[in-house]
Order: structure tokens, then C-alpha cells, then sequence
């Protein structure tokens, strides 16, 4: 028969086992699995959220915007950030001209932009002048010309050439607001010129159109006041989704019209070399 005396040992176990337990003792739990978080820099849009814009470079990217390139790479350098999130061109003038970066290996594009100029919806006959001059260029092989030029035939250790702006006496003057945070479509040189494909679009443009430029530089979080508030007539720099993943106004400021697309690029990552 099966005691007091034991049954009071085999409760005794019981209760042990249940303290050890409690105690961390018996088998332990698997560890959760550690964040595999990814941060990621990137130039800030004006109309998606940066929440919205780290779900579409992946669901474990948690995106930061920034207003200035020179900003987003010194975050890289002190390890804010694990790496910059922006365009295959601007990826190649970074990557040639710092030997700590490289464009992050199996970063594959997840989407393009187009890039567009934009100007003040009321600006009509200028939104239309412009969209005839780049359909002229698309025709004529002035755009494929200058996209080789500053972009697709770049040597790595060279930046692109200065632009030549025309003055016409007499003529009206397009004022034409860059940051030269997308180089080398966007680009301020060292000493203080203006370049970069972006210029020497629109440089052709005005030629185009009989008109002087007047360059001038802004801060990326002032594009859409430089326009809307007239100091510019036309920003660079309005980027447009290829396909329907996001949405197609993601850097179009309120109350302007965009042009036709003049170049197309994929998104990639620059980071730290291993």
C-alpha cells in the first residue's frame, strides 16, 4: 500500500520541481532572436511618412529622413545609421570618391523613381515649354547625350563639368533652385560652381526656350518655399514612383505641376565596407 510517508515524499517532489522551475531551474526557454532591425537614412520626402517609406525598402527597415546628403553620411560614419538608402547614380559617386563606403551587397532595388522638374501650378505656359523642350531633347538625342555625359560615362574619379549657362541680353530669367545633395545629378563643386546633369538639362532647356538662368542654391527642406514663394521658378530634384507602390506624389509640393520624366534610376543602399 502507498504510505502517508510517501505520499508526503512524492509531494515533497512535486513542490521541489515547481521552485527549481520557478527559480530558472529544469529547461530553459529559448531566447528571443535578436533585433535584426535595419536603420536606414534617406533624404526626406514631402508627402510620405518615413514609416511608409522603410515598408517599402523591406518589412525590417526602419527609415530616417534627412535634409542633407553631408548629414545622412556623417550619421553612416558614427553608426546612427547602417546605411543610406538613395539612387544607383548618386551610390557610384559616393562609393568612388569615399574608400570606407560600398554599395551594400544583395541591396537590390525593391522600386525606381522618375525625376521631373517642377514649377507653380499657375506657371502654365512654363510647364509647357519645358515638357516640349524635353520631348525636342528626347527626340533630337540631346538627352541621351548629356545623360551620358554626367552620369552613365563618368569616370569614377572625375566629377562632371561644369555647366555652361548662356546669357542672353535682354532676355527673361529662369531662376532655378539646387541643393547638391543628389550629385552628380544635383552637385555644388568644391569650389563653390554649380554642375551636375540636373543643371546641364536645363542649361540646353533655356537655350531652348531663349531664356537667361539664375542659380540658385537652397537647403533640401527649403525647395518647396523656394518655389512656392517665387525666390525659384523651377526645382530640381521631384521625384516620381515608376510603378504604383507608392504614392506618385511622394516629393511633389502642394500647389505645382510636374514635367515629363527626363531620367529614371533604382534605389540601392550605401554602407560601411565589411
Amino acid at each position: 500500500m502507498f504510505s502517508k510517508k510517501n505520499l508526503l515524499a512524492v509531494l515533497l517532489c512535486i513542490v521541489m520541481t515547481a521552485l527549481l522551475a520557478g527559480c530558472g531551474g529544469g529547461e530553459q526557454k529559448t531566447p528571443a532572436p535578436a533585433d535584426n532591425e535595419k536603420k536606414v537614412g534617406a533624404i526626406k520626402h514631402l508627402n510620405e511618412s518615413e514609416e511608409d517609406f522603410g515598408k517599402s525598402l523591406g518589412d525590417n527597415h526602419k527609415a530616417t529622413f534627412y535634409d542633407s546628403m553631408n548629414a545622412m553620411q556623417m550619421a553612416l560614419d558614427a553608426g546612427q545609421i547602417d546605411a543610406i538608402s538613395t539612387y544607383k547614380n548618386v551610390a557610384d559617386y559616393l562609393v568612388a570618391r569615399n574608400d570606407k563606403f560600398e554599395i551594400v551587397p544583395d541591396s537590390t532595388s525593391k522600386f525606381s523613381d522618375y525625376f521631373c522638374f517642377a514649377v507653380r501650378g499657375s506657371d502654365i505656359e512654363l510647364h509647357r515649354e519645358l515638357d516640349v523642350a524635353l520631348d525636342a531633347m528626347t527626340q533630337d538625342g540631346t538627352l541621351e547625350k548629356l545623360t551620358k555625359e554626367y552620369i552613365t560615362d563618368l569616370k569614377k574619379d572625375q566629377d562632371p563639368p561644369a555647366v555652361e549657362i548662356q546669357h542672353i541680353d535682354g532676355a527673361d530669367t529662369l531662376k532655378i533652385a539646387v541643393t547638391g545633395d543628389l550629385p552628380p545629378m544635383d552637385l555644388v563643386l568644391a569650389d563653390g560652381q554649380i554642375a551636375g546633369f540636373n543643371t546641364a538639362m536645363l542649361a540646353e532647356m533655356a537655350k531652348r526656350l531663349n531664356k537667361n538662368v539664375e542659380i540658385i542654391q537652397v537647403e533640401s527642406a527649403a525647395r518647396a518655399s523656394a518655389l512656392t514663394s517665387d525666390k525659384a521658378d523651377v526645382i530640381f530634384w521631384a521625384i516620381q514612383p515608376a510603378d504604383n507602390t507608392r504614392p506618385q506624389t511622394i516629393d511633389t509640393p502642394e500647389g505645382v505641376v510636374l514635367t515629363k520624366p527626363y531620367f529614371k534610376d533604382d534605389v540601392v543602399e550605401v554602407g560601411l565596407k565589411k
